[in-house]
């Protein structure tokens, strides 16, 4: 039997880029799905295609930034079929530029998605896994979560939080029965970038400032499954992704070079603005 046959999951964000990716390849293995998404009509699609494919999916409306309505998702969802196997929480945004351009607001949105919204799912879900002695945590980050990334700050802020949340209730999670982990992938041809805010810049000029090709979101999703099966605590890819984290740990000091290259890169096209 494969591993995800018949296990529940909630995937938040769940209605485009890797978390469709990842719900339509779990929709293969057998999963039973419920794809949350702010985008409530786009779940409901992503859900019918899985469903007409032979999977089972369902699609919801979800604000992450909302609490009580994830704490009530959760809830109802593991009073429905007894269980809660899975809780990937993936929806994310992104807003780019330098910190002294960032008014509060910027922070606040960015805050209360790629964190608040993160922590809200982790917590409604490790309340019910610790109770029934089982299931798993995933938790979205980044690279940019493990290595700095200037221009992005905002968003690696918010990324090193998910990464330090997840790797420190991890252990505590274990004696629970309860698994963690969280995704930090690398550069993904996502929707993130077509929504995204560039402060003082534009997308188009901002991305191309890096010197790496991204890799498909069904590329991401593989990645993800496989590290999910195997348990473990962090999800680093493809290679770009793992050659940045060890060079970080290796030698931060060229990495730093490397950084203020990015910045010096970005303002040239924020000083066309």
């Amino acid at each position: 039997m494969n591993l995800f046959t018949d296990k529940v999951f909630i995937v938040t964000g769940g209605a485009s880029g890797m978390g469709r990716a990842v719900c339509e390849l779990l929709g293969t293995r057998g999963a039973i799905l419920i794809i949350a998404d702010i985008d409530g009509e786009s779940a409901e699609k992503v859900a019918a295609g899985i469903t007409a494919a032979g999977g089972r999916a369902t699609g919801v409306f979800l604000d992450t930034t909302a609490d009580e309505t994830v704490r009530r998702l959760v809830d109802e969802t593991a009073a429905e079929y007894g269980r809660l196997d899975y809780m990937f929480n993936n929806a994310g945004i992104l807003i780019a530029g330098e910190v002294r351009d960032m008014s509060d607001d910027h922070w606040a949105r960015i805050l209360d998605v790629n964190f608040r919204g993160v922590l809200t799912g982790t917590l409604a879900a490790y309340r019910i896994m610790v109770e029934q002695g089982f299931g798993h945590i995933i938790n979205t980050a980044s690279t940019a979560g493990l290595v700095p990334i200037p221009v992005i700050t905002a968003y690696a802020t918010t990324k090193h939080a998910v990464v330090g949340l997840s790797i420190s209730l991890r252990p505590e999670a274990a004696k629970a029965g309860v698994r963690v982990s969280v995704v930090c992938p690398g550069y993904v041809s996502t929707s993130i970038f077509d929504k995204g805010t560039v402060v003082k810049g534009d997308m188009a000029g901002l991305l191309s400032t890096m010197p790496i090709k991204p890799i498909s979101p069904e590329k991401a999703a593989g990645y993800i499954v496989r590290g999910v099966a195997a348990n473990r605590g962090v999800i680093v890819f493809p290679f770009h992704a793992r050659f940045l984290w060890a060079l970080y740990r290796m030698c931060p000091a060229f990495f730093g070079w490397g950084s203020r290259k990015v910045v010096d890169d970005f303002r040239k096209i924020r000083d066309r603005q």
